[in-house]
C-alpha cells in the first residue's frame, strides 16, 4: 500500500481512538446527541480502522517470516516461511484494493429511502405489461433485502400493465443499491397479446430517486398549482368516489412544467404529501444531475426518451439472457432475476463504479 495511504489511514486510526476517549468524558456521557453524533462518526471509521490494523498486523508478520528465511537452513522451515508471506501478501494486496474503496468520498444519499417512478415506453401494453413485471422485481428485491414498498401513484392499462407506476422503498441503504438502476430497460419477448408468436421489442424507463428532507429544496407556494380531483385507478370505491387525487403542476425554474399526480390512498392530504415528497425528489435529482455535468462526472444510470435505441439493460426471453449494456455483463436465469434476484447484477455495477471513481482520482483500478 502507498505511503500516503497508510499516512491517512493512520490519522484515521488517531481519530477513532480520540472519539473512543471522548465518549467517556463527563460533558460527553450527560449530552444524549453528542454522545450519538461521536458515536456515529466512531462507526463509519471502524472499518477503515479495522482493514488498517488487519494490513499493520500482515505486514508485521511477513517481516518476521522473510527474517526468518534469512537466519533459517532447515528446508521446511523456509517452505513454511515462504508459504506465509505468499498468503499474507496476498491478503496485504486485497486489503488494499479493499482500502481504497472505502476512502471514496461517501454518496450521501447511500442510506436513504427511494422513489422509483417506472413508466411505460415504446410498445403500448407490452411494455405496460413489462412495466408491471419490473416492479414486481423491485418490490420482491426489497422483500429478499427487508425493506418496505408503498406505491404512491399508480395507472393501469386495464390488463394488468402499469402505464406509470411511482413508488417508495424505505430501507437503510435502499439508494446505495437501487440508484444504478436508473434509466431505459428493453424487453424482447413474445407478448402474451401477440397471436402469431412473434417476438416484439419493448420498453420503459425507470427513475431512480432519493428521498429528499423538507429543508433540503425550497418550494415555494406561488411555484406550483394544486388541482384535486376524484380518483380513478385500482384504488377501490372509496379512493374511486371522493375528491382524494392530487396533481401537482410546478413552473418555477424549469423549461418544462413538472407534473406530479398521486392517488392511491382515500387520503387527500396524504396524496398531497406524496406528491410534495415526489416533486421534492425530482428538483433536487435534476440540480444533482446539472452538478454531475458541470464537475464532468458520468453516471452510469441516465433516464432516457424510452426509444428503444436508448437502452441500459435488455432482458432477452427466448435467450433468457440479462445484458446489462453500460458494464458488458451477461447472466441467465432471467425468471430468477425477475423475481427479485439482482444482487448479481446490482454488485457488479457497485464494482464497476468503484474502479471508475478510483481511476478519476488516480487510486488505480
Amino acid at each position: 500500500m502507498e505511503p500516503e495511504i497508510l499516512a491517512r489511514l493512520a490519522r484515521v486510526e488517531a481519530r477513532y481512538i480520540e472519539l473512543n476517549d471522548e465518549m467517556t468524558q463527563p460533558d460527553a456521557l450527560s449530552d444524549h446527541v453528542r454522545l450519538t453524533t461521536l458515536a456515529r462518526e466512531q462507526t463509519e471509521l471502524g472499518e477503515l480502522v479495522g482493514r488498517y490494523r488487519e494490513f499493520m498486523q500482515a505486514e508485521k508478520s511477513v517481516e518476521e517470516a522473510k527474517a526468518l528465511l534469512r537466519e533459517e537452513n532447515d528446508p521446511e522451515l523456509r517452505e513454511m516461511a515462504q508459504l506465509e508471506i505468499d498468503e499474507l501478501s496476498a491478503r496485504m494486496e486485497a486489503i488494499g484494493a479493499e482500502v481504497r474503496v472505502l476512502l471514496l468520498p461517501r454518496d450521501p444519499n447511500d442510506e436513504k429511502n427511494v422513489i422509483i417512478e417506472i413508466r411505460q415506453g415504446e410498445g403500448g401494453d407490452e411494455a405496460a405489461l413489462f412495466g408491471a413485471d419490473v416492479y414486481r422485481m423491485y418490490q420482491r428485491y426489497a422483500e429478499i433485502r427487508g425493506w418496505k414498498t408503498e406505491v404512491m401513484s399508480l395507472s393501469e392499462n386495464g390488463i394488468g400493465g402499469f402505464k406509470e407506476v411511482i413508488f417508495e422503498v424505505q430501507g437503510q441503504g435502499a439508494w446505495s443499491r437501487l440508484k444504478y438502476e436508473g434509466g431505459v430497460h428493453r424487453v424482447q419477448r413474445v407478448p402474451a397479446t401477440e397471436a402469431r408468436g412473434r417476438i416484439h421489442t419493448s420498453t420503459i424507463t425507470v427513475a431512480v430517486l432519493p428521498e429528499v428532507e423538507e429543508t433540503a429544496v425550497e418550494i415555494k407556494q406561488e411555484d406550483y398549482r394544486i388541482d384535486v380531483y376524484r380518483s380513478g385507478g385500482h384504488g377501490g370505491q372509496g379512493v374511486n368516489t371522493t375528491d382524494s387525487a392530487v396533481r401537482i403542476v410546478y413552473k418555477a425554474g424549469t423549461p418544462e412544467e413538472i407534473v406530479v399526480v398521486c392517488q392511491d390512498t382515500r387520503s387527500q392530504i396524504k396524496n398531497r404529501e406524496s406528491a410534495l415528497n415526489v416533486l421534492r425528489a425530482r428538483l433536487y435529482a435534476r440540480e444533482q444531475e446539472k452538478r454531475q455535468k458541470e464537475l464532468g462526472e458520468s453516471r452510469l444510470a441516465q433516464v432516457g426518451s424510452g426509444e428503444r435505441a436508448e437502452k441500459m439493460r435488455t432482458y432477452n426471453y427466448p435467450q433468457d439472457r440479462i445484458t446489462d449494456h453500460r458494464i458488458g455483463q451477461n447472466i441467465s436465469n432471467l425468471p430468477v432475476v425477475l423475481d427479485g434476484a439482482l444482487d448479481r447484477l446490482i454488485d457488479a455495477l457497485v464494482t464497476f463504479d468503484n474502479a471508475e471513481r478510483l481511476k478519476a482520482l488516480g487510486m488505480g483500478a
